[in-house]
């Protein structure tokens, strides 16, 4: 693993970091400027970054206007090397996790209880800029880097929105714990807090990479009696009995539709169902594939294509649910902590769900598996990163 050429420059931080200069261009290592955290911001040591399935989306994308040059990362954990004004809750030396949707703790989403995780203030960030001046913290040359998701982990250092990240016990390994970030939560809670699964019901997952796998998971725990998950990559088979899935469809290998296949499964069709590839059409085969009167459908995909979701209004007139789900409706930095317990306790899996272990350097590689469909969660482990 080559070493860091990290050098702190009178508050700006001169690091590597991972460019992306057009849609689905090979990215480049580049010497990046990083400015110190602005008030309510910290600056973050990366130490280890996972590739999220949105991250490849997101770079193969050619809306318009072209956010380049970019980095992207969203998935993360770090130590905090530095904060900004106004900062109380962090100190240098923090263990913590990046947070792709933040929690500001006062507007009416963050004090809605159990209802929503949507912060107002810190939500979703799809400028490729900081939520606070819409500036962004990221040069080349004095030429300004776009940010992804107001986080940016394919770099050294990266500055984040105090409310964009999450103390953790450094007692977590942080090469594993980073898929807390996203994928794995999502999934998890999913099955938790969006659908809340019971126990001895029937579910159907369409998609079985992390996200699909970890819904498993939270279904499995909850004691679901019969998991159904539905890919196309039969080599997925084996990897989801792991995680609680009792039958394994390959849409390409059965008469009829997947949703008659799962109906004749399930006497009428799956109490749950999720759609976990980002395809809404494949939204629609999911609602179709859950039973009358109470199904629930949970879509947590990014669709690439076609954001729109249609479905005939019978399905709903039946008694179907069709909900959404991002971040599986965990309030980030109220409920992450519990998730750690959790993993440090071994109530739940991570360990499985990374299957390449890669140096800074061949993030691209990383890329190519997932575009390739060759890997679950591939862990990118930072030049003098700890393990």
């Amino acid at each position: 693993m080559s070493s860091s050429f990290a050098k702190n420059t009178g508050g700006i931080i001169k690091c590597k970091a991972a460019v992306a200069w057009g849609a689905g261009q090979a990215m480049t290592i580049e010497e990046v400027e990083v400015s110190p955290p602005q008030p309510s911001e910290i600056r973050i040591k990366v130490v280890s970054t996972s590739l999220c399935r949105s991250d490849v989306t997101a770079w193969l994308s050619q809306a318009q206007p072209p956010l380049f040059p970019r980095i992207f990362g969203h998935e993360a954990s770090g130590i905090v090397e530095s904060v900004g004004e106004e900062v109380t809750e962090f100190v240098e030396g923090d263990h913590v996790l990046t947070l792709f949707i933040g929690e500001c703790m006062s507007c009416k989403q963050c004090v809605s209880t159990k209802k929503s995780n949507i912060c107002q203030q810190l939500g979703l960030e799809r400028k490729g800029v900081m939520h606070s001046d819409q500036k962004t913290r990221f040069f080349i040359k004095g030429n300004p880097v776009y940010h992804y998701c107001a986080v940016s982990s394919f770099s050294e250092y990266t500055v984040v929105h105090s409310g964009c990240a999450v103390k953790i016990t450094k007692d977590a390994p942080l090469h594993k714990v980073c898929l807390l970030s996203c994928g794995t939560s999502a999934g998890l809670g999913a099955a938790w807090n969006v659908a809340d699964v019971s126990k001895g019901s029937t579910v159907a997952i369409f998609g079985l990479g992390t996200v699909g796998l970890s819904v498993a998971q939270g279904a499995k725990i909850r004691g679901a009696s019969r998991i159904i998950g539905v890919d196309t990559n039969p080599e997925k088979n084996e990897k989801a009995k792991a995680f609680g899935v009792t039958d394994f469809i390959n849409p390409n290998e059965v008469e009829g539709t997947v949703q008659q296949v799962i109906k004749q499964m399930t006497d009428g069709g799956a109490d749950y169902s999720f759609e976990c590839i980002g395809d809404t059409e494949m939204v629609t085969t999911a609602l179709q594939s859950c039973c009358d009167g109470w199904g629930v459908t949970v879509t947590l995909g990014v669709p690439k294509t076609k954001p729109e979701v249609t479905a005939h209004y019978g399905l709903l007139l039946s008694g179907r649910t069709l909900r959404g789900s991002l971040f599986g409706g965990w309030k980030p930095k109220s409920d992450l902590p519990s998730l750690i317990d959790m993993f440090l306790k071994e109530e739940i899996m991570i360990d499985d769900l990374i299957t390449h272990n890669l140096p800074f350097e061949d993030i691209n590689t990383a890329f190519d598996l997932m575009v390739s469909g060759k890997c679950l969660r591939c862990v990118i482990h930072m030049p003098n990163g700890l393990i």
